[in-house]
């Protein structure tokens, strides 16, 4: 009864028996959802991504995000000193979730998955495996990375007709980051994660 699989679509719950797996997945039988889906070197693949992430994220975080150019006068913000600025201006509730759905939650969801992938890459089992799985699963919805980009794209057309807007390094890097997150979450599969952990020593 341990090997079990609930389909996203129907509820039908499945023993490892009735699942008829092929080299890409598996699919419901009675309503023929796809019930999960199988990448070649998912550990590899998904360690990959999540180091590059750790990569762009350090890099977004350490360069400016925009310039203004005003009537000769350029003035050029990090996210760090947006966040502080909005403290400043009596916002602190917007500095914090800034901060908190950008840096924090984002920076400590890739350091759960290096912490779960390397050890599992060399066949060992990760402590608090399952704590984590559970922890990543309630912090993803508030890593949003790409809302910020979607906010800045707004602003930089907002204030294109009130000075030069002069896109800064992080904004290409919070951009790729954000494609690095999409794949990651096309690669990962926990039922492979599962499976790793119960291979592994």
């Amino acid at each position: 009864m341990r090997d079990l699989t609930a389909c996203p679509e129907c509820d039908l719950l499945l023993n490892s028996t009735h699942v008829t797996a092929t080299k890409g997945g598996a699919t419901c039988p009675r309503c023929a959802a796809e019930l999960f889906r199988r990448h070649p070197d998912s550990l590899e693949r998904s360690l990959a991504l999540t180091c590059a992430a750790l990569v762009l994220l350090f890099l977004a975080n350490s360069f400016p995000i925009v310039g203004l150019n005003i009537q000769g006068h350029q003035v050029e913000t990090t996210l760090f000193g947006t966040a502080r600025q909005l403290w400043r201006d009596d916002m602190p509730i917007v500095a914090v979730l800034l901060l908190a759905t950008t840096v924090v939650i984002p920076l400590v969801e890739m350091l759960a998955m290096a912490w779960i992938l390397f050890p599992l890459r060399f066949q060992r089992r990760p402590p608090g495996f399952a704590l984590l799985i559970r922890a990543l699963q309630l912090a993803h919805p508030w890593a949003m990375v790409e809302v910020f980009i979607l906010g800045v794209l707004v602003s930089l057309v907002k204030l294109s007709h009130l000075a030069d807007v002069l896109p800064g390094p992080a904004i290409w890097c919070f951009g790729a980051l954000m494609l690095v997150l999409a794949a990651l979450s096309t690669v990962l599969d926990h039922r492979t994660l599962w499976q790793s952990w119960e291979r592994a020593a």
